[in-house]
Formats: C-alpha cells, structure tokens, sequence
C-alpha cells in the first residue's frame, strides 16, 4: 500500500537539514523557504526565494532540497521552484547574520573574538609571502578548521590565482559574500577590477578598502583568518593595527641577510603599534641539488634565525623561527595554476615544512589564551 504523503511540518523539518552554499546556514533559519506544498498523492512542491537575481548557486540549492526531500516516507515527487528576497527581506537577513549594526563592525577586533587573526608580513617583495599565507590557509582547511584569507596587498594582489580563486563577490543588501574555494573564504580587489587592471589609490582610499573587506564581508564563525599584506611598513600595515588591534604578525624572510635587515622593520612595527609577532618563516632557505641531493644555499643562510633573535630583542618577548621552506619548482608551479602545494603535494620538501608550520599555529587553537582581558585589579 502506497504510504500517506507527509505533512508540512515534516517537510519543513527535512528542509532544515539544507544549508545555503554561501552562508552555511540552514536555508529554513536564513528566511529562503518562502512556500511548502503537499498534494495527496505525494508531490512536493517547494518556494525557495535566492538572495540575488541570478544566483550562480541555485542548481546546487535544488539538488540538496530535493535530496532532502525526496527521503521522506510518502513523497512521489518533488518540485522546486525559486523566487527572489525583497529588499527588505535582504535587510532582514543581513541583520540576522551581521547584527543590528548594519555590517560596520569589525568582528575581528574585540579582544574577546575567538578567531586568531595572522597578518602575513614582509619587509621587501619577492620573498614568497603570498604562497606562504595560500599553502598555510589551506592547510588549516585541510585539518578540517574554517578559514579566511583577506589579500590585502592592494597593488600587488596574487592570492585569487594562487588559491584558483575564479568566483566574485556577491552583495545582498549591504553584504559581501566572499567566494569560497578550497574551503576557504577569499576576499581580494582583484575580484572587483576588470582584467589585469592596476589600483592607484592613496592612503585613505587603502583604509577604506581594508576597512571594508574586515566588516561588510560575511566571514561567518572562522577558526582562523589570514591577511596578506603589501610588503614593507606602509598604510596597510598601520591600518590594520587600528582596525584589527588583536592581529598577530608572521614575518616572511629569505636567509639572505640584505631581505632579513628589511623584514626586522617590518616586524619592528608590532612594537609600536603593541602587537604580537607570533613567529618567522624562512622561505627560499635552500635548493636540494637535483643530482647528489646535497642542499645549495643559493641566497645564503641564517636570515629567518637571525630575524626571529632581533625581534625577540626588541620586542621583549620570544619570537621563534616556526620553519624553514626549500626552494621548490613545483611551489612556483603549483601557485600558478592555483593548486596550493600542501593539498596537491603534501610529501614534497616544500609542503611538509610548510605544512609543520601549519601544525604549530595550529596547536595554539583558538580562544583566548594569551591575550589580555582587560582586567582592572580591584584596590581596597
């Protein structure tokens, strides 16, 4: 005997099994179910109204509400059919998912955010910082945590192609949706210029920007956000210390001692500016030669120990050198066609120290061990 359709409520309970792609919330809680119907003989139809006309994701929406769906008792069809949020529903959804604030607020700089910040510095260019912050991002990914990257090297953005990052943004009401790829969230001007565009912009408009992919992007719960900055100790670097006070810093070297005298300052900052400088990367630390397999100091040596001893100097507490990274082509390879090494490769020499640096962020967690509280002692 054919079993009875099921009831409305059942089907709304299945729905709430099914998460919005982008949000990762249960569509039922974001508001998107705008109609469910049963007929007699089973057939299911449902309304689900899309954040934005267009929505690239909706294909992928009607295939888990019908998975959903179609495992209930009774049900002999399943329909699914999609509308649109009115502006004032897109507002209302902004306000559940970013609070009444309107989206203005940096959820990253209260001192209680459970989110460990890393901002990915470098006293000169060209030392490798960007594959560094992609292959560390996607490590954590790879263990299972929920991360973010914000490339915020402006001028010289390089993360969207390291990380094969092709999706834009998507605003509903005054929220960004960053792409995800990898499982990792991504924010860059790059996804908002035409081409291979250059950004001339002065320093206001860089805080305004930075300022902006902090707060009106929905980065939901993360584990660990990463930011990559522009080389050197400009505005970026001075604006997020004002915007993001929590931000600890990893400092990018090369062993070669010119690059470890520039990237001293780049660190020397967190000592003005009151923030951590949670370790030192040593990237480029050697060659493996190709034929006796002996390791060529091609750009010299003790850079990233000498860098982690000077900052442990001025900054007043210990500064450890967290990893030495060899020269590795398929790095270089790997980082162009947006594959990062640790997920295609992890048994190269490149990829497991990258990926030991990884283990030892990792180990620190998250929460709010080690940073201050902000307790006044009480005096009788």
């Amino acid at each position: 005997m054919r079993r009875p359709p099921p009831t409305v409520e059942q089907v709304t309970q299945a729905l709430a099994t099914v998460q919005d792609p982008e949000i990762h919330r249960p569509i039922t809680d974001l508001g998107m179910v705008e109609q469910v119907d049963v007929a007699g003989g089973g057939s299911v139809r449902v309304s689900v109204l899309l954040t934005i006309q267009g929505c690239p994701l909706h294909e992928t929406i009607r295939r888990d509400v019908t998975s959903a769906v179609s495992t209930l008792p009774g049900v002999s069809r399943v329909e699914v059919s999609f509308g649109v949020m009115s502006d004032e529903q897109r507002q209302a959804l902004q306000r559940e998912l970013m609070g009444d604030h309107g989206g203005r607020e940096i959820p990253f700089a209260s001192a209680e955010s459970l989110t460990r910040v890393y901002a990915v510095a470098s006293g000169k260019g060209g030392v490798g910082k960007s594959s560094v912050t992609v292959n560390l991002a996607a490590a954590f990914a790879g263990m299972g945590r929920k991360v973010g990257i914000v490339d915020a090297d402006i001028y010289g953005h390089s993360v969207p192609r390291m990380l094969g990052a092709t999706g834009r943004p998507t605003q509903v009401a005054q929220m960004i949706m960053p792409p995800e790829v990898q499982g990792i969230k991504v924010i860059s001007i790059g996804m908002f210029t035409a081409g291979n565009t250059p950004v001339v912009w002065r320093g206001p408009m860089l805080h305004r920007a930075l300022q902006q992919f902090l707060a009106d992007v929905y980065w939901g719960d993360l584990d660990v956000l990463f930011m990559d900055l522009p080389p050197g100790t400009g505005d970026i670097a001075i604006s997020l210390s004002q915007l993001v006070p929590p931000a600890e810093l990893l400092i990018v070297t090369t062993p070669q001692l010119a690059a470890a005298e520039v990237a001293e300052r780049a660190g020397a900052i967190a000592v003005q500016t009151h923030q951590r400088i949670v370790g030192v990367v040593e990237n480029m630390s050697g060659l493996p030669c190709p034929h006796c397999g002996q390791e060529v100091a091609v750009f010299g040596s003790g850079g990233g120990q000498l860098v982690a001893e000077t900052l442990s100097r001025s900054s007043g507490g210990h500064v450890p050198l967290l990893g030495q990274v060899p020269l590795d082509l398929r790095l270089r390879e790997r980082s162009d066609t947006g594959e990062p090494l640790v997920l295609a490769e992890p048994d190269t020499p490149a990829a497991t120290a990258l990926l030991a640096v990884a283990d030892k962020l990792a180990a620190r967690g998250r929460g709010l061990a080690g940073r201050p509280l902000g307790l006044t002692p009480v005096t009788s």
